[in-house]
C-alpha cells in the first residue's frame, strides 16, 4: 500500500514490555477484571487497519486522515502485542458506561484531493479497522465499494462517517462489543475535482444492553458478528485418513525391514561360524551388501563441525516445538490474547538455548572434534544468523512502507539484550556441560585407515531420489493439518485443535523416524557407507516440500497480495522450511545411527 504517509514515531515503554516477558502481560480478548459504575468512562482505543487479506500488513489507525486528537496518547503495550503490529492510542469517542449516545458528532473534517485518493485506495484494498473496549477488539471496515455490470459499468466508493457502537454488559463488567454499519448510509468519495475539498462529518452512536452470559468465554462463537473465523472446524474423515495412511505406512516399513534383517543376520553370522577358522584376515572375501563395510560405516564424516551443530539446533527445535504445543494443551494460550504464543516462543528460544549447545558439543567431542569453541559459535549462529537476514529484510520492507508489523527500535534491543543476556550464555553453558559430559564414540566396529572403495550406485539410490522419497512421505502425512496451520497464520483463522496437533507432530516424528532407517538399510545395503549426512537430507528435505507447498497455498488458497505481504510470506516460509529441516535431519540421524548400532552390534565378529 503505497498511499501510507511516513510512519509516526510510536513510542515503546520498556516496562511493560519486560512485565509481558515474564509472563504477567494481556492483550485484547482476556478475560478482564475491570469494573464499571453507572456512568464511569470507557476508553476506546484505535489500534490497526490493513488490506482484509493480508493479515500481516497493518498500519496505525491515525495514518489514515479521520478524525485525531491534537495529542496522540499510547497505550503501553506488551511484547506480545508489539510483535502482532499492534499500536493502540486514546481515541476522540467518549463512552461512558451503561449510557446511550445517539449520533454524537465526533469531528469535523475538510478533506484534500490527495486525502480522499488516500482514502479511495484503501476502500478499494478492503481495509479494516481495529478498535478495542476493555480489551475486547472490534473490527469493522473502512468504507464501502460497490463494482457492477458490464455495460454500463459503475464503481462506486463510499466512506463510513457513522458508526453504531453495540456494548453489553452484566451487572458491573463489559461482556461483549461490537460495530455496525447496517443502518448507515456511507458518504460517497467519487466526482472530487483535483482543487476540491470533502467536508465531513463523523458521528457515532453507543448502545447498552444487558446480558445474561456472564463471562465472555461463554458466549457461542458466532456472536460477534463473524468479522473474522473464530474457530476451525474439526476435521474427523481427513485425520482419521492421514492416520490410517501413516500407520500403514509405519507398519510397512517395521515388517518388511525386520523380517530382511532377521535373514541377514541369520545369513551373515552362519557365514561367519562356518567360515571363521579358515578365513583369518579375509573376513570380507565372498560377502556382500552392509556387512561388508562394517570397517567403515562408522568412519566419521566430513563437516563434523557442521553436522553437529545441525542436530544441536534441530534438537533445540524439537523441544521448543514440542513446549510450544504442551503449553497450548495446558490452557496457557487464550485464543483471543494477541502475540501470546509469540511471547511464549521467544522465552522459550532463549530458555532452549542451552539444549542446542549440549547436543552439538557433547557429539562433536564424542565424534573427535577438537575446535569446540569453533563449534559453539557455529551453533549459536546456524539459526539466528538466518533469522536475522530475513527479519532485517522483511522489517525494513514494513518500515519503508510505514506498517506496524516494523519493529520499534526498544523492542529490537530488548529482543538483542534477550539473546545476548540469556540464549547465547545458556548456549555456551551448554556447550561446556556437553563437552565435558561427552564419553567416547564407542562403535561396535573397528574403523580402518583406508576408506574402501564404493561401487557404482544404481540412480533410484542416489542422494536426490532419497531426498524425494524421504521428504515427501512425512509431508503427506502432515499435508491435511497443514493447511489449517497456514490459515491460522497467514490468515483469519484461530486454531484451537492443539490434541491433533500434538497427535500430527508425532506422528510426523515417528514417520521421519521410520522412513530415515529404511532409506539408511537401503544405502547400506549397496555399500555405500556414507550415511551421516545423507540420513540428515533424506528426511530434512521435507522442509524443502513445506516451502513448496507455501508457494501452492500463496497462489491457489489466499488472497494474499503486495510487497509487504509477499516479501514477509515468503522469507517467513523459506525460514520455517528450514526449521523443519534441522528438525527432522536431527530425528532422522539419530534414528539411523541407532539403526545402525543396532544391527552391527547384532553381527557376529572376530
Amino acid at each position: 500500500m503505497t498511499v501510507i504517509g511516513n510512519p509516526r514515531s510510536w513510542s515503546c515503554q520498556w516496562l511493560p514490555i519486560l512485565i509481558l516477558l515474564l509472563g504477567t502481560g494481556h492483550g485484547p480478548g482476556v478475560e478482564g477484571v475491570t469494573h464499571y459504575k453507572a456512568g464511569d468512562p470507557v476508553i476506546l482505543y484505535v489500534n490497526k487497519v490493513g488490506p482484509y487479506h493480508n493479515p500481516q500488513e497493518t498500519y496505525h489507525y491515525y495514518q489514515l486522515p479521520v478524525c485525531c486528537p491534537e495529542k496522540i496518547r499510547h497505550k503501553s503495550l506488551s511484547l506480545g502485542e508489539v510483535l502482532d503490529g499492534d499500536r493502540m492510542a486514546e481515541s476522540l469517542y467518549e463512552i461512558r458506561f451503561r449510557e446511550n449516545v445517539e449520533k454524537r458528532i465526533l469531528c469535523h473534517m475538510q478533506l484534500s484531493s490527495a486525502q480522499v485518493e488516500q482514502l479511495r485506495q484503501a476502500i478499494e484494498e478492503l481495509y479494516y479497522f481495529e478498535f478495542v473496549v476493555d480489551d475486547l477488539p472490534i473490527r469493522g471496515f473502512v468504507g464501502y465499494m460497490e463494482e457492477s455490470g458490464f455495460l454500463p459499468h459503475s464503481h462506486k466508493i463510499g466512506l463510513w462517517t457513522h458508526l453504531d457502537f453495540h456494548l453489553e454488559f452484566h451487572g458491573d463488567r463489559i461482556i461483549f462489543a461490537n460495530v455496525s454499519v447496517r443502518d448507515v448510509n456511507p458518504h460517497s468519495l467519487d466526482g472530487l475535482r483535483p482543487d476540491e475539498f470533502l467536508g465531513l462529518t463523523h458521528t457515532y452512536s453507543v448502545r447498552w444492553s444487558e446480558t445474561s452470559v456472564e463471562r465472555r468465554s461463554d458466549r457461542r462463537r458466532g456472536d460477534d458478528g463473524g468479522f473474522f473465523p473464530r474457530t476451525l472446524e474439526i476435521h474427523w474423515l481427513s485425520i482419521i485418513n492421514s492416520m490410517v495412511l501413516v500407520f500403514l505406512l509405519v507398519g510397512f516399513v517395521a515388517v518388511i525391514l525386520m523380517r530382511v534383517l532377521r535373514n541377514d543376520l541369520a545369513r551373515y553370522n552362519l557365514d561367519e561360524e562356518t567360515t571363521s577358522a579358515g578365513s583369518g584376515d579375509d573376513f570380507d572375501q565372498g560377502d556382500n551388501g552392509w556387512k561388508i563395510i562394517h570397517t567403515d560405516v562408522f568412519r566419521f564424516p566430513p563437516y563434523r563441525g557442521l553436522l553437529c551443530a545441525v542436530l544441536g539446533v534441530g534438537a533445540q527445535f524439537l523441544a521448543l516445538g514440542t513446549g510450544i504445543i504442551v503449553m497450548a494443551l495446558l490452557g496457557m494460550f487464550n485464543v483471543h490474547r494477541h502475540g501470546a504464543i509469540n511471547s511464549a516462543a521467544i522465552l522459550l528460544y532463549a530458555l532452549t538455548c542451552c539444549i542446542s549447545g549440549y547436543v552439538s558439543s557433547h557429539f562433536y567431542r564424542q565424534i573427535g572434534g577438537e575446535r569446540w569453541v569453533w563449534n559453539i559459535i557455529l551453533t549459536t549462529s546456524l539459526f539466528s544468523v538466518p533469522f536475522f537476514l530475513t527479519w532485517s529484510v522483511v522489517n525494513s520492507v514494513h518500515w519503508a512502507n510505514g506498517s506496524t508489523q516494523a519493529l520499534p527500535a526498544t523492542t529490537i534491543l530488548l529482543l538483542l539484550t534477550v539473546w545476548l543476556l540469556v540464549g547465547f550464555p545458556l548456549t555456551v553453558i551448554g556447550g561446556i556441560f556437553g563437552k565435558n559430559n561427552a564419553s567416547p564414540f564407542d562403535a561396535p566396529c573397528r574403523t580402518k585407515n583406508i576408506a574402501r572403495e564404493i561401487p557404482p550406485q544404481p540412480w533410484y539410490k542416489s542422494t536426490v531420489i532419497h531426498m524425494t522419497v524421504g521428504g515427501f512421505l512425512p509431508f503427506s502425512a502432515i499435508s491435511v493439518e497443514l493447511y489449517y496451520i497456514f490459515a491460522t497464520v497467514w490468515g483469519r483463522e484461530q486454531y484451537t485443535l492443539y490434541g491433533i496437533l500434538f497427535f500430527v507432530f508425532a506422528i510426523l516424528l515417528s514417520v521421519g523416524a521410520c522412513i530415515s532407517i529404511a532409506l539408511t538399510y537401503f544405502q547400506l545395503s549397496g555399500e555405500d557407507y556414507r550415511w551421516w549426512w545423507r540420513s540428515v537430507l533424506s528426511v530434512g528435505s521435507t522442509g524443502l516440500f513445506i516451502f513448496l507447498y507455501s508457494v501452492f497455498y500463496y497462489a491457489r488458497r489466499s488472497n494474499m497480495s503486495g510487497a509487504v505481504q509477499t516479501v514477509e510470506f515468503f522469507g517467513y516460509s523459506l525460514l520455517t522450511g528450514y526449521v523443519f529441516f534441522l528438525m527432522l535431519g536431527t530425528i532422522s540421524f539419530f534414528s539411523s545411527l541407532k539403526f545402525i548400532r543396532y544391527i552391527y552390534v547384532n553381527l557376529k565378529m572376530d
